[in-house]
């Protein structure tokens, strides 16, 4: 089979974040199959890349997959300026679709947020005549409506409008868990047949790559670092994310070995930096982004991991990326997010849940593992059992490849 994938944010090679599509692609060209990526030229933590000349840069990745990336003109981090980027996304890539992407694809298959990438999926498919994925990664426009993004009302109807025709013209629907299905089939009207589950996973093949030889100790000292409790964030630094809870953690205990250490980019990065060092806070590091092989190694030489988003409903329905990553490298997860991610954690009895933006109970549990080396190893083992059990990239990946060979053969 030969796929389009239409991803605005698919990573290049050795990137930092979210790696899902990089290790499913790859993996499906292992299995023998071709894949073809229509991509924007930013980074969604606005991680710098290098700027090309060129409107439309095609290159083979180090996986075989064909990347098209298309010029992004980006704006500001308001609103308006994304929107911008996301439109400006859709007018590039319906033309590298049409004009550098001819050949003859089994299939497109486009991932959102944003959600916007569904116009270049439904023009596509019309145009070549094939069927076309849906994948759900985030609720849209809720998530954005909920955190205070997207308020306008005829923009809000607008996107509703859209999320309806997106759902009702694609052929399948993936969701990323299992409280997404629950509300595609009760509050979107959607046919259950019509929906599958393929989670996000952890990329153990990358995991024990990276740490197959690695020294902690070494690594830990080398950081400045050795005899610190080390709670480690890895991730997008936005409003969802309201990082500004792990500044009043970092504050309450100031006073003990408890060291934060924050790997990642995002629109509200440089306000966290100087709000700790506003608070003179010398147990909190920021780092820029490191590459998917790095980051293992620097959550491995933590203690405990921990994922964070705002107290909004609309984020009890998502599972958090890095608490499989966090599962991978044994470590457990101090789990600040309700719903179906606690419920992920708890299931695997693999760490503790604090409830989001409430410091005096993240702080408690911080304190709970820092007193009990034997709980963090249990829980460690824990996760790393039960994602190897149900959330394993590889067989997921192979997963979904036969829902595709399924319907591409009707």
């Amino acid at each position: 089979m030969h796929i389009l994938l239409i991803h605005q944010y698919f990573l290049e090679d050795h990137e930092p974040g979210g790696s899902r599509w990089n290790e499913m692609a790859r993996i499906w060209v292992g299995a023998g199959h071709r894949v073809t990526v229509l991509a924007g030229t930013g980074h969604y933590m606005n991680f710098p890349r290098k700027k090309s000349a060129n409107r439309i840069e095609i290159s083979m990745n180090a996986n075989g997959v064909k990347v098209i990336r298309c010029h992004v003109l980006h704006g500001n981090q308001s609103f308006a300026g994304r929107l911008f980027g996301y439109l400006s996304f859709v007018f590039s890539s319906i033309w590298a679709g049409l004009f550098y992407a001819p050949k003859k694809y089994d299939l497109i298959l486009v991932t959102s947020p944003p959600l916007f990438t569904g116009i270049t999926a439904l023009f596509l498919s019309r145009v070549k005549k094939i069927p076309f994925l849906l994948e759900v990664r985030d609720l849209w426009p809720e998530s954005a409506i909920e955190t205070g993004v997207l308020t306008n009302k005829n923009l809000i109807r607008l996107s509703h409008w859209f999320e309806q025709k997106l759902y009702k013209t694609a052929r399948l629907i993936n969701v990323v868990t299992p409280a997404f299905k629950d509300i595609l089939i009760k509050q979107k009207n959607v046919q259950n047949g019509k929906i599958i589950f393929i989670p996000n996973a952890a990329d153990f093949s990358l995991s024990d790559r990276a740490l197959m030889h690695f020294d902690r100790e070494k690594f830990r000292r080398e950081l400045g670092l050795h005899d610190q409790f080390i709670i480690i964030y890895v991730g997008a630094h936005g409003i969802a994310n309201h990082l500004v809870q792990l500044i009043d953690a970092a504050e309450k205990l100031k006073e003990t070995n408890a060291f934060f250490l924050l790997i990642g980019d995002g629109a509200k990065k440089g306000e966290l930096e100087n709000e700790a060092a506003n608070r003179g806070l010398q147990n909190i590091l920021f780092m820029d982004p490191v590459p998917k092989m790095e980051v293992f190694k620097y959550i491995s030489a933590a203690d405990i991991g921990t994922s964070v988003l705002k107290k909004t409903d609309i984020f009890k329905t998502v599972y958090s990326n890095k608490t499989f990553d966090y599962f991978s490298c044994k470590k457990p997860v101090l789990m600040a997010i309700d719903g179906v991610s606690r419920q992920l954690v708890e299931s695997a009895n693999a760490g503790l849940y604090a409830e989001p933006e409430n410091v005096a109970d993240f702080v408690a549990k911080v304190i709970v593992f820092m007193d009990n080396p034997e709980l963090i190893k249990k829980h460690g083992e824990n996760g790393y059992r039960y994602a190897k059990a149900h959330f394993d990239r590889d067989v997921l990946a192979k997963e979904y490849l036969k829902y595709i060979s399924e319907l591409v053969s009707k």
